[in-house]
């Protein structure tokens, strides 16, 4: 009797912790309002501008055209939802869900095709929205990496007289990370990724930094972020697109599980010493 007690107890103890790390991966899906239609058509920006009041409406406007207020009343023809009453991510590319990523906690894509970005939690999609990347001579890199130091307000490795706020270094010898600044609707950057100032600072917030051993050891990576694909610069901008299709633009759950695939071994592992460094804490 008492044997079989103790196996009784050891078999709910299994369950119990097996439950215990089921709830700990499930995420609840953010709740988006869905727009009762997605199509596109263009616009005058400024005579646009002129009657919307709306702030949600004219925030979706700035992201569908990657570019920030002050040069969206510089266009002439825009490409705006002809219904706005959705959430930001059902314009934008990414998939809500992606079952590859569920035993990731964190993780941040950046696509250079779309100009977009967006924030994952165990598969779930969190936030998204615009970036303006690397130009032609000076690309951003593609490939894994890991987010390393932040700071509120940095200057540029380019130009001392460009202020950099919510600045969150990805790639440390190559100076490359993502930041608030001019998002003129093009990729314009000198390898940076460059935000809006509401998504810069959500960014900057929500990664984790690294932790160091001493100051050449790396004891902890932070947030893994993958940037991918490549940019026409000969084209016109793809987002133009949506006004014909307005699934032109849209990535794949299978295209981001194909990106991933790669490193996903290399970023659960990382994630495991952070878990590891954070218990010790």
């Amino acid at each position: 009797m008492k044997k079989f007690l103790i196996v009784v107890m050891f078999c709910f103890s299994f369950w119990a912790c097996q439950q215990e790390k089921t709830i700990a991966v499930k995420k609840v899906i953010p709740e988006r309002r869905q727009p009762k239609t997605i199509t596109y058509q263009w616009q005058n920006a400024k005579d646009w501008l002129a009657k919307t009041s709306d702030s949600s409406a004219i925030d979706i406007a700035l992201a569908v055209n990657r570019i920030d207020k002050a040069n969206f009343v510089k266009m002439d023809s825009v490409v705006i939802p002809t219904d706005l009453t959705g959430h930001i991510a059902y314009y934008f590319p990414f998939p809500f869900e992606v079952k590859a990523l569920e035993e990731v906690n964190k993780i941040i894509f950046f696509s250079y095709p779309t100009q977009t970005f967006a924030t994952y939690e165990n598969g779930q999609l969190v936030h998204t929205g615009p970036t303006n990347m690397g130009r032609k001579k000076d690309q951003t890199p593609t490939g894994l990496f890991f987010t390393n130091w932040k700071a509120e307000e940095t200057t540029s490795t380019f130009n001392d007289e460009w202020d950099l706020k919510w600045n969150f270094n990805i790639a440390n010898k190559l100076g490359v990370g993502w930041h608030q600044y001019e998002l003129p609707g093009y990729p314009a950057s000198h390898s940076c990724l460059r935000l809006l100032e509401k998504d810069a600072k959500y960014l900057y917030d929500w990664a984790d930094q690294w932790v160091l051993l001493d100051d050449e050891t790396v004891s902890v990576k932070g947030t893994p972020v993958v940037i991918f694909g490549a940019y026409d610069f000969e084209a016109k901008k793809p987002w133009l697109q949506l006004v014909n299709n307005p699934k032109a633009l849209n990535i794949a759950e299978d295209e981001i599980t194909k990106q991933v695939k790669p490193f996903l071994k290399n970023i659960l592992a990382q994630q495991q010493k952070r878990v590891q460094y954070q218990g010790k804490k």
